[in-house]
């Protein structure tokens, strides 16, 4: 360690679960100094009865913001709400936040959460306005054990990095690679490991009753057999609700048209198989794609918990951030669309040529952000695969193809329904061969097998097992024709559905 490196502080907690009681003071002092309303926590005490009776114990986590020093919350914020302070901080500027709920999925350690007052994000930032002027925070003042110490993790006098150097402490989640600045001494792994424990049956916990948890809501514990080789019993624990609903399954498949209806055309045009004047490449593929891009955009502002903020994306944007650089590519794909249908209506076939060599590779750049946008959100393993962005790329040639079928099989010459018609075929069995592959193969972590299990066997099967079906049965166009497209539209969407909601299914905490 440099000089620089210790004249800089690095605030830091240890939480030692030796001498935790779970009192829930820190968690009533946090929400009284920190105006938390009620239904969501900065910090709660988890616990796990671990053992079979008469051998048994009631082990505590304090749970909370881990303050990494690479914190993916603060990578994927597109307005900079989420900062990291000189100090290591990490807080949030709830005036910038305009709830995408993006540092949400992006948390391995669910310790952000939606204020349901003033619907921005919200977590642990240690109390920093008692820091500043040399107060604990509240959590570690109200504790009546000393379970909780805050300090500089870069002053070796401290009492805090004394005790992290020297004795036995660990952290959650190493292998995410966010550095965190949270340590726990003495704590159980049933508590550390979210899948480590069962959960009660029928939601029945030592102070609370949480009843049938729907597929937005997830409680810690594994759902089948636990990791840990202890006996351990979930006792209590805080749901937590998945970030992204409805509108953003539906936003991936609205993109998947947007690319592929301007796509699909314009390269058959490229090839042969259909001219540039063609009144489905000259004004049908351009106004598809505006059509479905606008639906985008309105899904992802309708999305926001602050749709009145949507321009901070573009005025006080973080080029890190995936949600950011996925705006601005929409926006230049928009733009080259709006600049071809005009020039297909002009009749400047020079123009359409230059303006679709251009939009192609942007449609195809608008199809597959999504996937560098979903391996931001280090907490969801089932979207980290590394073939997410050739998927997503194949699952717009296949949507474009079903969009722009019905046009080209009313209005184009029959060599290029032929050339759709196969691209829809070869794109429905590329995907599913694809999905077979992801599905198939084991995972790599015990999250990503649960989340794929979820999408398989669980809660979401009643839209993945349709949605592979009926794609399957749109392999079948060069025999079927039209009637592929909505095979093909609808079973898209069943799959995206499933695999978004499955990949936030897994508990985090």
């Amino acid at each position: 360690m440099t000089a620089a490196d210790r004249a800089a502080p690095r605030w830091v907690k240890l939480l030692d679960q030796d001498k935790c009681i779970g009192c829930h003071a820190c968690t009533t002092a946090c929400k009284s100094e920190n105006d938390v309303p009620v239904g969501v926590s900065r910090t709660y005490v988890k616990s796990v009865d671990v053992g079979v009776f008469p051998q048994v114990r009631r082990a505590f986590q304090v749970t909370r913001c881990n303050q990494c020093a690479d914190p993916p919350c603060v990578a994927v914020c597109p307005t900079q709400a989420m900062f990291q302070r000189a100090d290591g901080i990490v807080d949030v500027d709830k005036d910038l936040c305009i709830g995408c709920k993006a540092c949400i999925a992006a948390c391995p350690y669910d310790a952000i959460f939606i204020n349901p007052r003033d619907r921005s994000a919200e977590k642990c930032n240690m109390c920093a306005h008692r820091l500043d002027i040399g107060l604990e925070p509240a959590c570690v003042t109200v504790c009546p054990t000393e379970a909780i110490l805050v300090g500089d993790l870069n002053d070796p006098a401290s009492r805090v990095a004394q005790i992290i150097e020297r004795q036995p402490v660990t952290v959650r989640r190493p292998e995410k690679e966010t550095r965190p600045g949270v340590f726990y001494k003495g704590a159980h792994q049933a508590t550390l490991d979210p899948l480590a424990a069962r959960r009660p049956d029928g939601g029945l916990f030592a102070w609370a009753t949480q009843g049938p948890l729907g597929p937005q809501l997830v409680v810690s514990g594994h759902p089948g057999t636990p990791n840990s080789s202890a006996t351990a019993l979930l006792s209590y624990d805080v749901p937590h609700a998945a970030p992204w609903g409805w509108r953003v399954s539906l936003y991936t498949w609205t993109k998947s048209i947007a690319a592929g209806a301007f796509a699909v055309p314009a390269g058959l045009a490229f090839l042969g198989f259909t001219g540039f004047g063609d009144p489905v490449v000259r004004w049908v593929a351009p106004a598809l794609t505006l059509a479905f891009l606008a639906l985008t955009g309105v899904l992802l502002i309708w999305d926001l918990k602050h749709p009145m903020r949507f321009h901070l994306i573009f005025t006080r944007h973080h080029w890190r951030s995936w949600l950011v650089r996925g705006s601005f590519i929409i926006g230049g794909y928009g733009a080259v669309a709006g600049g071809y249908l005009l020039a297909a209506l002009a009749g400047a076939t020079a123009a359409q040529r230059v303006l679709a060599g251009i939009g192609i590779p942007l449609a195809l750049a608008s199809a597959v952000y999504t996937g560098y946008l979903f391996a931001q959100a280090k907490g969801r393993d089932l979207w980290q695969s590394p073939q997410l962005h050739a998927h997503l790329a194949v699952q717009a040639a296949l949507a474009g193809a079903a969009a722009v079928l019905p046009f080209l099989a009313w209005l184009a010459p029959g060599r290029a329904v032929t050339a759709a018609e196969i691209t829809l075929a070869v794109a429905a069995v590329i995907h599913v061969l694809q999905v077979a592959s992801e599905d198939t193969l084991p995972h790599v972590t015990a999250h990503a097998h649960l989340a794929n299990r979820e999408m398989t066997r669980g809660a979401f099967a009643r839209f993945f097992w349709p949605g592979l079906l009926l794609v399957a049965a749109a392999a079948a166009a060069p025999w079927i024709g039209v009637a592929a497209a909505p095979l093909a539209l609808i079973g898209l969407l069943g799959h995206e559905h499933a695999y978004v909601q499955a990949g936030q299914s897994v508990p985090l905490a």
